[in-house]
């Protein structure tokens, strides 16, 4: 298998500048997919996100926004070293496209960098396949909460 890029579609009962604030904001990460999130949403704004009770044994994990350009795209680089610059060959690249689509938005999620980390194989393969399903978990999550997000922007 090649274990280079994990990519997914979705459709958004939102509008893209709603869908942005979701998948951009920390308040609103933590609504549909991590437990913690601290970052500037700007480009070059670093920060952590985290999952489970980081204060009880949950895992902090390095973040940092390599683009933000509402209400188009948002992109962002994880799972580098702590106190290590983001870079290619010591993270992971996740990119969120967003364009109209009638009423709401398309989402398209890109993650690659898994072959670029220096992993040996056992290790991509681990990796790729830990993120695929949570991917699968976590973006179905995200249409209604949007809608909600969207709901109570119109209201």
């Amino acid at each position: 298998m090649e274990f280079g890029t994990i990519e997914r579609e979705i459709h958004i009962d939102a509008s893209p500048e709603v869908v942005f604030d979701v998948v951009s904001s920390p308040e609103h990460l933590r609504q549909w997919w991590p437990d913690e999130a601290e970052f500037p949403a700007e480009p070059g704004g670093a920060g952590r996100i985290g999952f489970g009770d980081c204060a009880h044994g949950g895992t902090w994990v390095q973040f940092t926004v390599v683009d933000a350009i509402p209400p188009q795209l948002f992109s962002f680089r994880w799972t580098h070293d702590e106190g290590v610059a983001a870079a290619p060959g010591n993270s992971l690249l996740v990119v969120f496209e967003l364009r109209p689509d009638g009423a709401g938005t398309l989402l398209r999620m890109t993650e690659s960098g898994f072959r670029e980390r220096g992993w040996e194989e056992a290790k991509v393969a681990a990796e790729y396949a830990e993120h695929v399903t949570g991917w699968d978990y976590f973006l179905p999550r995200l249409p209604a909460y949007a809608a909600t997000v969207a709901a109570g922007a119109s209201a």
